[in-house]
């Protein structure tokens, strides 16, 4: 049962830090929303920041479950995966007129001085977006050039989808996410078309 409120409040905190922003949350509204008494939130996370360094964790551990496998089912061409998780994040800003954002993009733009416990849970769910692009590119071997930097190009695909969804969300239209990720994958499809040349 108290796993169970846990839970609920995690959750709860993820999704209203999402809609509303870390800072126009209060600790009501998330009582309220989870239907929880304050003395249970105070029995699990002493201040709302330790709540939130628990949805970053569970942002951390749950890149596989809640992100990765559902865009990649089904696909194993490691470029095409790239891809498709670029286009889920398409379908969520679609599927929200444009409302979308990512939880750790906006938490990072939002908490312009975060404590450092939060700016590290922070990095290290970027790394982990990063890291799992990179094996990607890594995979696709002799497709791409050998001297590429994949950490590198990983890290552009990155900001490409970031700076995307904040344009998208700022002017709600798809336009500059389709046309940034149309660059990155013309940049993608040169890369391969060197490596063939060499």
């Amino acid at each position: 049962m108290a796993d169970d409120t846990k839970t609920r409040l995690v959750m709860t905190a993820m999704r209203l830090f999402s809609e509303k922003g870390y800072e126009s949350t209060s600790v009501s509204d998330i009582l309220k929303a989870a239907g929880a008494n304050s003395g249970s939130l105070y029995y699990f996370f002493q201040t709302k920041q330790d709540l939130l360094l628990e949805v970053l964790r569970r942002y951390r551990d749950g890149i596989g479950p809640m992100l990765l496998g559902p865009a990649w089912e089904g696909i194993d061409d490691p470029i095409a995966r790239v891809f498709a998780l670029l286009a889920r994040y398409r379908l969520a800003l679609t599927g929200s007129d444009c409302v979308y954002g990512c939880p750790i993009g906006n938490l990072a733009l939002e908490l312009h001085e975060p404590d450092p416990p939060v700016r590290e849970l922070l990095s290290v769910n970027f790394d982990g977006w990063v890291d799992a692009i990179e094996r990607c590119y890594r995979d696709a071997g002799p497709r791409l050039p050998a001297e590429l930097d994949r950490r590198g190009l990983a890290v552009f695909t990155l900001t490409t989808m970031e700076g995307g969804v904040m344009q998208a969300r700022t002017h709600r239209t798809i336009d500059a996410f389709d046309r940034s990720v149309a660059m990155l994958r013309d940049y993608v499809n040169r890369l391969e078309q060197q490596a063939k040349g060499s």
